[in-house]
């Protein structure tokens, strides 16, 4: 039996925001969620998809546009899967940052809360990243303007950013705003020499191509790493990664890495120095941290900075005081509270990361910390608190899935005098404070917005013992 063709909704109002960059929209008891628009427009939208409680659509017509509307700075912008708030205000961004993490604590936690303090914002909304990390692909995206245009494509390789739900299909980008330059530039030429000298590039379905992914760091010292991952080392890549130092010899750390794996994680893979240093510096309110290839750094600097000082406002710490750091990274929070505490004990389960913390730690001339690897749930023993001491503040910055509830008993049954919760995911986060909530009560919420131009939001929130 054929399916019946879905209905055209006509002046369509977007009401509010939704997850992963969409809007929502509602028809008498529909409920549509749809990409591409802005809260306040009114449109045309076409239903594609029937869910058991909503549906999808695409807009065909804006009839009004939203107040809230700016013109898109970025000439990828909609076909690349990044910065996809791009085309709203960034006070507007804001608002609904502001609105997306009190909605997660009432209706994910239903949490009692004092209203959340105005969102932080970003000081640089453009070239605010310090890594990209980019793909090739033999399968370039071709957008539906390039399709319509009818011009031949000579060349299908592709550098640069997975389009929107293909694994297998790689936008060309000529320019991006996350990251400044030498950026562009070097990822440009490394393109161009590639496409010429007709290196392959990867195919994710065969597994075959000798160019995979790259990686380019950039520091506030202005210091560059540059890490080309190839499926072989080969006479090729030899003379392209030359061709590359010869072209930016201000490259501070020139690298590559040979995956031979069907995925493109580099953890469990050994890095080849190219030409230049192993490491690179970065700066971080007057802390300085070696960051390799593998190394795991906030991404927005500057804004780091900032919400490392909110935290340590929240804590409110001396040179009394035992601070737990879990899920600790490469210790940056770590080091940042441990010029004013007691203590600061940090536990990440990346053996790497931990390895970096430690020499991070050294680097700095901090001895009041200790740093230790493993899964949290098995660390976090009532054997290693007596070790180390039983915290007077605990602070959790677990990854987007947020702390497994093993984990939160065993904080709760420490029962330190506060907890400051970071999070880079509202809702997780409401989650696992409502199982502390008999125990702590919420102080304090504060928002930072580390991402301009998407839809994630960090939030810190600080409980303290009832």
């Amino acid at each position: 039996m054929k399916k019946s063709k879905l209905p055209l909704i006509e002046n369509l109002e977007i009401i509010d925001i939704a997850s992963k960059g969409m809007v929502i929209g509602k028809d008498n008891d529909r409920v549509i969620f749809v990409k591409g628009l802005v809260p306040g427009d009114i449109a045309d939208v076409q239903l594609i998809r029937k869910k058991k409680s909503y549906f999808e659509g695409v807009p065909v017509n804006i009839r009004t546009y939203s107040k809230f509307r700016t013109e898109p700075f970025c000439e990828h912008f909609g076909d690349c899967g990044g910065c996809k708030w791009q085309h709203m205000l960034y006070e507007a961004q804001l608002k609904f940052k502001e609105k997306q993490v009190k909605e997660q604590l009432l209706r994910i936690g239903s949490l009692t809360f004092p209203d959340p303090e105005p969102i932080l914002p970003s000081e640089k909304i453009k070239y605010y990243r310090n890594k990209l990390e980019y793909s090739f692909s033999d399968k370039a995206w071709f957008t539906k303007e390039d399709i319509e245009s009818g011009k031949e494509f000579n060349v299908t390789k592709a550098l640069g950013f997975h389009a929107p739900g293909r694994f297998d299909k790689v936008l060309q980008i000529a320019k991006c705003y996350l990251q400044e330059e030498p950026t562009n530039l070097i990822r440009n030429f490394i393109h161009n020499y590639a496409v010429q000298n007709d290196l392959s590039y990867y195919n994710p379905k065969t597994h075959t191509g000798l160019l995979r992914n790259l990686m380019i760091r950039i520091t506030r010292k202005s210091e560059v790493m540059v890490v080309l991952v190839v499926s072989e080392f080969s006479q090729e890549i030899e003379s392209l990664l030359t061709h590359v130092r010869d072209d930016f010899p201000h490259i501070d750390s020139l690298m590559y890495i040979v995956n031979t794996k069907k995925n493109d994680s580099i953890f469990d893979l050994d890095v080849e120095l190219f030409s230049g240093r192993p490491t690179i510096t970065e700066e971080l309110d007057g802390l300085e941290f070696k960051i390799g290839p593998k190394s795991f750094f906030q991404t927005n600097t500057l804004q780091t900075e900032t919400l490392y000082h909110e935290v340590e406002k929240m804590t409110k710490t001396d040179t009394t005081k035992h601070i737990y750091d879990l899920y600790s990274g490469t210790g940056s929070l770590s080091l940042y509270l441990a010029r004013n505490a007691k203590k600061v004990t940090g536990v990440e389960i990346v053996e790497e990361a931990v390895n970096d913390a430690k020499i991070n730690a050294e680097i700095n001339g901090l001895s009041n910390l200790s740093f230790f690897a493993g899964d949290m749930r098995y660390v976090l023993s009532s054997a290693f608190i007596k070790k180390e001491g039983k915290p007077d503040i605990i602070v959790l910055d677990p990854p987007r899935a947020g702390v497994h509830k093993d984990v939160i008993r065993r904080v709760v049954d420490v029962l330190p005098e506060k907890i400051v919760y970071v999070s880079c995911n509202p809702a997780t986060q409401a989650r696992d404070i409502s199982l502390m909530e008999d125990a702590f009560k919420i102080k304090k919420v504060q928002p930072v917005d580390m991402f301009p131009h998407t839809h994630h939001v960090e939030n810190i929130v600080l409980l303290e013992k009832k």
